[in-house]
């Protein structure tokens, strides 16, 4: 499976009151992947979110992730993002089919990476690489592992935490298929910029 650029993930605060309009200006960037990521327990709006997403990535030709809650992911036909704390990929694989997207945090931890790729992940997740907002005190991770794990793991490699145009290059450099980025991308004054921001981010991969 072909996963390469940028994967945008949303975040419910910092997305308030412009959720939607936001989303669409990384979209009309161009977005590999978009991962649907909510913490709250409003599972009415988590539905009905999620479901506009799914509508605008088909518009767009962009895959949709829902992170952590596969019973979602498989109500809305779309891939599925897991921690290390939501258990083995291999029920979710059932319940989601073959084809689906099944993404795995392995935090900075190439053996969980060789055991995400044995349960049937279509791509793992390292990080954190830099301070990130989102989760302050995740393990870090860096560029060497990058290099140790870009000969050992058959599929794409994603990277996460605290990434922005000023620091992604060298990942894209040492290996890493998907910049998943929150903060760099919407974190941005206006529609305008994230759109920018996200064909900036796409550009690394071409450059």
């Amino acid at each position: 499976m072909k996963l390469r650029g940028l994967y945008a993930i949303t975040d419910s605060q910092l997305l308030a009151g412009k959720f939607l309009s936001y989303v669409e200006a990384a979209l009309d960037g161009g977005v590999t992947l978009l991962q649907y990521r909510d913490k709250s327990t409003d599972e009415a709006r988590r539905l009905r979110e999620a479901e506009t997403l799914r509508v605008l990535c088909e518009r767009y030709k962009t895959r949709l992730i829902i992170n952590d809650d596969a019973e979602l992911a498989a109500r809305l036909g779309v891939g599925v993002h897991l921690g290390q704390s939501d258990g083995p990929l291999t029920p979710a694989r059932s319940l989601l089919g073959s084809r689906a997207i099944i993404g795995a945090t392995c935090h900075a931890q190439l053996e969980l990476a060789e055991q995400a790729a044995r349960e049937g992940a279509s791509y793992v997740a390292f990080g954190r690489f830099f301070n990130s907002t989102t989760k302050p005190g995740a393990p870090a991770a860096d560029v060497a592992l990058l290099e140790r794990a870009r000969p050992r793991l058959q599929l794409p490699i994603a990277v996460i935490g605290g990434i922005t145009l000023d620091n992604a290059a060298p990942l894209v450099a040492h290996g890493a298929d998907l910049l998943a980025v929150i903060h760099g991308l919407f974190g941005a004054e206006n529609t305008r910029e994230v759109t920018r921001r996200a064909q900036a981010f796409n550009a690394l991969f071409t450059s």
